[in-house]
């Protein structure tokens, strides 16, 4: 008999605790959606993994997000920014290769808007969670190098609003909770999407992915 209620309550631990990660699943899925929502992130590729290559893909990111405010509204909301970078994907190709080709290089550069699948990074004041954005990619030469990841809009990495994180993202369409829950004012927010990251790799296991 004690056996018997045991394992009753072993189960109706098991069941509790599957009800509470599903639980949590869908609210960790609907922040993350959110969030895809109201950014657009920036996905610079390297030619190569090669110390120079690496250094140059840094040069060219901070090309990337020099044009990239200069083109875009920080208040001009998420739609509008995207369509301005749409009409200026070659605009800021020619950027980046101006760069490449000025330290010596023939590496073509190329821009894309595009679905992209990102993990869960963080950032010296914010941090995102894993999931699919709409990123500005940009690829040099062979793009076989690490990649480097961050926020093109609202304009987040750029060096002079580090200190401004949080005005900049509510002037650019996030919500205040949305701010609150990437910045960390909300206790436990890295935990938070590294479950969310774990969630997903979970479902894809169960579902044979």
């Amino acid at each position: 008999m004690e056996t018997n209620t045991a394992l009753r309550r072993w189960e109706l631990a098991l069941l509790l605790g599957a009800a509470a990660a599903a639980l949590l699943g869908v609210w960790l899925n609907g922040a993350q959606a959110a969030l895809a929502d109201s950014v657009i992130r920036l996905h610079v590729i390297a030619n190569s993994d090669s110390e120079e290559d690496q250094a140059l893909k840094l040069m060219v990111r901070d090309r990337i997000l020099e044009e990239a405010e200069a083109l875009c509204d920080p208040e001009g909301g998420l739609e509008e920014a995207y369509d301005i970078l749409q009409a200026n994907l070659d605009r800021l190709s020619a950027a980046g290769q101006e760069v490449v080709e000025a330290q010596g290089y023939d590496y073509p550069v190329r821009a894309a808007l595009e679905e992209s699948w990102f993990p869960t990074k963080e950032y010296t004041d914010f941090a995102l969670p894993a999931g699919n954005y709409t990123a500005l990619k940009v690829t040099i030469g062979e793009g076989s190098g690490q990649n480097w990841w961050c926020v093109v809009f609202p304009p987040l990495c750029l060096g002079s609003v580090t200190e401004q994180v949080e005005e900049t993202a509510l002037a650019g369409g996030l919500t205040e909770g949305e701010v609150s829950l990437i910045t960390g004012e909300n206790e436990g927010y890295v935990v938070k999407f590294k479950a969310m990251e774990l969630w997903e790799e979970l479902k894809a296991a169960l579902a044979g992915e």
